[in-house]
């Protein structure tokens, strides 16, 4: 049995919960537990797996070490062995939600940054704190502080962020939708998800985001570094305020 992605139509849900399927099997030093429902995004597309706590019905609580998805469509939750849950059991599952919302505002200002520089992207990871895109720039160049302009415009102009499927023929149509040149969208189901900023971007995508652009906050192009002849690296990071933080 798969797990039900919960965190895919309820993003901003913030605790749920959830039947366990089984604990059998290890990741590491950690414990995997398989729920038959998640809110954890597990790591995928550069976006980190989710971590928080599972409550039990007598009032446990259990941290989830880490996210990773599984096998057959099932995701699995890292747990310290010795957890103690068996399948069939209820959780209360809690995500972590600063991190996560953190994540989600970073994402999106990532697509945003591959919408101020039109080239195929070759890599990049999403944390809370910051956020990259490694570019195949060839003989092109770009300034810090005209693309951090051209960003926290785009996020200030509050484009709605939403969400499709369509099928896998229709993104084999128009594969200039892909933007990333090293990897490819998950197929084999049939369909793949979309994600649509305003009238400025549409890619494929499975991770998570805010629902609007200005719920990103103000943000700054960190760096560009060489990474090779052609790929260059752009780092965001949270813009910061005169009192010091973000």
């Amino acid at each position: 049995m798969s797990t039900a992605l919960t965190f895919r139509e309820l993003p901003y849900a913030r605790e749920s919960l959830a039947t366990v399927l089984s604990t059998t099997g290890a990741i590491g030093e950690d414990s995997v537990v398989v729920t038959d429902a998640t809110l954890f995004y597990p790591h995928g597309g550069g976006q980190p797996g989710d971590r928080g706590v599972f409550i039990t019905a007598d009032g446990r609580t259990l941290a989830v070490n880490d996210t990773r998805k599984g096998e057959n469509g099932q995701v699995c939750h890292l747990l310290d062995p010795g957890h103690g849950l068996e399948v069939g059991q209820s959780v209360t599952q809690q995500i972590d939600w600063p991190r996560r919302h953190a994540h989600m505002r970073m994402h999106t200002a990532l697509h945003l940054l591959s919408v101020v520089v039109p080239h195929g992207v070759t890599g990049g990871s999403i944390g809370a704190d910051r956020g990259r895109l490694d570019f195949d720039l060839g003989d092109a160049s770009f300034d810090k502080d005209e693309l951090t302009e051209r960003l926290n415009a785009l996020i200030a102009a509050d484009y709605p962020v939403t969400s499709e499927w369509i099928s896998e023929v229709e993104l084999d149509a128009r594969p200039e939708l892909v933007k990333t040149m090293s990897v490819t969208p998950p197929r084999g189901a049939g369909e793949i998800r979309m994600v649509r900023i305003g009238d400025v971007d549409y890619q494929p995508c499975g991770g998570t985001h805010v629902a609007s652009t200005a719920e990103i906050g103000p943000i700054q192009v960190a760096s560009i570094k060489n990474r090779g002849a052609r790929n260059r690296r752009f780092t965001l990071t949270w813009a910061e305020t005169p009192g010091g933080g973000q």
